[in-house]
Order: C-alpha cells, then structure tokens, then sequence
C-alpha cells in the first residue's frame, strides 16, 4: 500500500510539473532586422564635392623584412628583393590605408560599375595590395607569374573561395555580395602573399598612396562619417560634411607601437574629439 501511495504521488508531480511546461510561453530569439534597402537610386546633380586628404606616421615605423621566397625558385628569381608590406612609411606618410564613406549616404542606392578591378599576383605578391569594390562589382584575377597560385579570399560576411591559378592560364572572374571592411585574401602556395579588399554599397573609397594622399571625388552634400583602415594599426574615423562643389581637407595620423583599433558598425558621438584646427574633421581614434 505503502509503495501504491509514492507511485501516486510521484505521478501528480509529474503531471503537474508537465502542466506548468505546457502553459510557459516558449521565448524565441528574434532575428536581427536587416536593413531596408534604399529605393532612391542617385543621380549626379553637377553639386558633388570631393574628400582629399592624407595619412601621416609619427614615431619610427618598424623595418620592412625581406620576404624568403626561397621555397619556391621561380618566386625567387623573378623577385629577389621583396619586402614585407604590412608597414610602408615614407617621409612621414603611411601607404596602402583603405579609406572609404562609412555612412551618410544611407538613403541612396548606386550603380555597380561594368569595369573589372584586376588584382594582379606579379613576382609572386598581390598587385595592388589593398583595393576597394562594390558589392557584386567584378574582380578580375590575374596572373604574370610563371608559377602555380591559389586565390583563397576568407571573408566573414561573403562566399569564402579558393581556387588554383597555374602559369598562363585564364583570368578568374570573381565578386562579393554583401558589403565587407575588410576582406583577407591568401595565397595557399605562397604564405607571405597577402591582399585585402574593402566591398561597399557605394563607389566612395580610396587607397592612400606613396606619399600618403588619397582622394575621394563625386560625392553628394552632406555629412560623413569617414573611416580610415590598416591592416596594421586598425581604424580611424573623421566627421566631416561637404557642401555643394566643396572640396574639404581631412587627415588621419598612425603611430608606431600602436595597438590595432577594430572598426565599428557605429560611431559613437562621444568618441569624436573636437577638432582644434579650422577647416579640418574631427577624427576619432579607436
């Protein structure tokens, strides 16, 4: 009787803890709302202005190494020479820093270009280094190297792909559909061949040069954020606005021994210092 009674008991409870489960409102995560694409697509009004600018280096850059080709002789013979590309300071002024409108032209779509942007791999390194696309724009990859590669872009938000290259073969027609700051590139064979490719929704980028300078034209009035990136030394952000046919002058400083600052999806007003200089852009250093 005794063990009839625990059995009973047992099964109430269990049937109550089961009726309690039953009437829990389930909680579901909800998906993160993409945002709306821009219905208004622009058209040039003969207003735009432009964004010239320079990226300055303070304090003494590190050594560029010699690369070790040595793995493969063709690399080798056609490219004895070759130095490191992570850090390319000259008089003060960094290179390779992708620069680029990340926001402000949120309400206008643009048309993805018909031209290709060709990365070439010439004396077994990526020619250019750093380069920008549009979202579904065409990369054309080349190769004038007698020697076998393989193109192994790995993104976070795009198709990652890895494909063989040998000598003297067809160009590889490639793109990415969705925006991406910025996308790695490798080659499997060669390990010191790197690249990196910024993808927009918008056509408004620049990759700053030997001496530093950069400039990004055709861009409608308004206010922008900015950004500036390296693969180093991470990302920088200016606040600046353009006005009708303005050009507006803006620069970003690195320094060496700096930490690595990852760029983000906001920028906080907070974070923008005043700027102490007339006529240049706040810049904030993350």
């Amino acid at each position: 009787m005794k063990t009839w009674r625990l059995s009973a008991l047992a099964l109430i409870l269990a049937l109550a803890a089961l009726s309690l489960q039953c009437g829990k409102k389930e909680e579901v995560s909800e998906a993160p709302k993409e945002e709306a694409a821009p219905t208004t697509t622009y058209q040039p009004t003969g207003d735009e202005g432009a964004i010239v600018g320079v990226v300055n280096f303070t304090g003494q850059p590190p050594q560029r190494r010699r690369i070790q080709m040595e793995a493969d002789p063709v690399c080798a013979q056609k490219n004895p020479n070759a130095l490191s590309e992570e850090v390319i300071v000259n008089n003060g002024k960094l290179q390779n820093v992708f620069v680029y409108v990340k926001s402000g032209l949120e309400k206008y779509s643009f048309p993805v270009p018909a031209e290709e942007v060709v990365l070439d791999q010439n004396g077994c390194m990526y020619r250019p280094h750093v380069l920008g696309v549009m979202a579904n724009q065409n990369v054309k990859i080349i190769t004038s190297d007698p020697t076998n590669h393989n193109i192994h872009p790995t993104p976070k938000n795009n198709p990652e792909w890895n494909v063989n290259q040998p000598p003297g073969s067809d160009p590889i027609i490639r793109s990415f559909p969705r925006p991406e700051v910025m996308i790695p590139v490798k080659c499997n064979q060669h390990p010191w061949m790197r690249a990196y490719i910024g993808v927009l929704r918008h056509p408004f980028h620049a990759v700053s040069k030997e001496d530093g300078s950069f400039e990004i034209k055709g861009l409608p009035p308004g206010e922008y954020e900015i950004e500036a990136w390296h693969e180093r030394y991470g990302a920088q952000v200016a606040k600046v606005t353009v006005g009708a046919k303005e050009t507006k002058q803006i620069e970003f400083t690195y320094a060496a021994g700096q930490a690595y600052r990852p760029g983000s999806l906001r920028l906080m007003p907070a974070l923008v210092l005043p700027c102490c200089e007339m006529g240049r852009a706040s810049i904030s250093k993350r």
